[in-house]
Formats: structure tokens, sequence, C-alpha cells
């Protein structure tokens, strides 16, 4: 077993090193009509017209960008201040973080403009949609909430407030959950979409001013959040060390089968400092299976990669 967790590690490793020997490589420029030099903001993609969404947050112009042609399709006025973009397949609309006037814009790509506007708290901005549930999230950054918009009726249902500005939000789509950042209190918290209440918080332990977010999709809670730590970002090195931690964790499982045995929830909070997790732990979103001081990685604590 030993010998097969050393050609996993080593696998592993050689795949971090390809990833950074490889370069990025410019293959297109696309010229857009709005003035230059304003700040521009989120990218996304409308899958099903093969459309390259981007906010052009300083004139409040949202470009609708063929793939195909690399052509503009439309520059679509009136979203000032656009931040966050969220496309809805199957309903080809786009819900815009319109910051210049604290509105949560509606556009119909159908029509191409604008259809309805959304009064909502300070700054809205990143958004996730939850298909499931037909509803998207809006982080209003500034006003320390979510705003939880039904896209059948184009209405802001609830509005779930913080006690933290919030950062940008995401759907796991296999724990059928909503993840936010909370960038005061460096946490992540938790919502149930089916009943929008908060499950809980989770500490983002020696990372600072948590922002955004990202879901990997393979199994439940692989969420790794962006946070700023002395200038830089640190999700890739949360990302490997989490996976890292996860590849030593199940063969550590196999080596010792007579350990899996459920543990309460507060115990699985507490990292387990006095004993090993349970080899389930890790899909317990968001937390990692640590496994016991012993077995954790050089220089990482316990606590640090909880939330992912």
């Amino acid at each position: 077993m030993k010998r097969v967790f050393c050609r996993s590690l080593i696998t592993v490793l050689a795949f971090v090193c390809c990833l950074q020997a490889q370069t990025l490589k410019q293959i297109v420029t696309i010229d857009l009509p709005g003035p230059k030099g304003e700040r521009f903001d989120y990218l996304t993609m409308d899958d099903e017209d093969h459309y390259l969404l981007s906010a052009h947050l300083g004139p409040g112009i949202l470009y609708v960008i063929d793939v195909g042609t690399n052509k503009v399709v439309k520059a679509i006025p009136g979203v000032p201040g656009v931040t966050g973009l969220e496309y809805v397949p199957g309903l080809r609309k786009v819900y815009t973080s319109d910051w210049g006037e604290e509105k949560i814009g509606v556009v119909d790509l159908r029509s191409m403009r604008v259809i309805k506007r959304l009064a909502t708290a300070a700054k809205p901005n990143g958004s996730a949609y939850a298909a499931p549930f037909h509803k998207v999230y809006v982080s209003d950054t500034l006003g320390k909430a979510v705003a939880i918009v039904d896209v059948d009726k184009d209405e802001i249902v609830r509005t779930i407030e913080f006690k933290s500005e919030t950062g940008m939000p995401q759907y796991d789509s296999v724990a059928r959950k909503v993840y936010v950042n909370l960038r005061n209190t460096n946490e992540i918290a938790e919502i149930d979409p089916a009943t929008d209440t908060v499950l809980g918080s989770y500490p983002v332990e020696g990372c600072r001013y948590n922002h955004g977010m990202a879901c990997f999709g393979y199994s439940q809670g692989d969420c790794a959040s962006s946070v700023a730590r002395r200038g830089r970002c640190c999700e890739i090195r949360s990302w490997l060390r989490t996976n890292l931690r996860r590849l030593f964790q199940r063969l550590h499982c196999g080596l010792s089968s007579n350990r899996r045995r459920p543990l309460s929830k507060a115990r699985r909070l507490r990292g387990a400092e006095d004993g090993p997790q349970p080899c389930r732990g890790y899909s317990d979103s968001p937390r990692v299976c640590a496994g016991t001081t012993r077995e954790r990685p050089t220089g990482c604590s316990n606590d640090c990669l909880r939330s992912h």
C-alpha cells in the first residue's frame, strides 16, 4: 500500500509540474465598440448559443460575442456599473449585477435588451444559478446580503442578511447547496436552496478577505475559495493541498478500515485533533477529511483547509 501511495503521489506531483510548465497562448483579439481604458468585470458563457458574455463595468455595457466567429453580436446598454453575470440555460436570460443603480438587471437574449430591473441591496456583485431550484443567488457585497431571484417570475423572493460583506457565491450541483464567501469574518456560509436557510458557516483559517470561489463538481463540497493572503491568492495551493490530503486519507482508510466509524458533527468541525476523521469526512461539505495531527501535511493546520 505504501508503494501505491508513493506512485499516486508522484503522479499527482508530475501532473502539477506539467501544469506549471504550460503557457497560455493568445489566439485572437476581439475588438469591442465601447470606450477604451474603462474597467471590465465578469465573463460567462452561454453554451446554448455559443456566446461569450462580457461585462464592461465602466460604460455599463453587456457585450454578446459569438465565439464561433469572434464577432460582437450585440452591445447591450442600460446595465450601469455591471459586475456579475449569470446565464440561465433554457430561458435564454442573463442576470446582471448593476452596481451603478443597485439593481439586478434581467436581459433577454432573444430580444437583446433589458426587460426588467430588480432593486436590491448595496453593490450587487457575483452570482450563482441553482438550476434544480430555478433560483439565482446574487451577492450584495456592501449590503451584507444575498438576494434570491426566482427566474420563472423574475422576482426577488428572499434576501438573506449576514454580519459580513458577501463575496462570490457558488452552487454545488453534487451537494445541492449554495456557498457564499463572508469576507469580513473569513468564513464560507452554506445555504440550502430548498428552504433558503443558512445551514452554517465555516472558517477559512489562515486566509483573509475571501472573495472568489470555484466548484470543481466531481464530488460533494469541492469548492475552492479564492482568498487574499499577504497580497497573493492561495486558492491553487489550497486546492493542491486539499487533494493531496484526500489522496492520503483514502489510502489510509484502505489500510485502516476498522477506523470507519461515524463521528458527531461537532467533532468533525474540530478537525478531530484527538483522533482520525471518518473516511467519509471529506465529502461532508464544506469540510476536508484531515486525519490525525501526525498525518496532516507539513506547515498546514487541521483547520486551514476545512473550507475549500
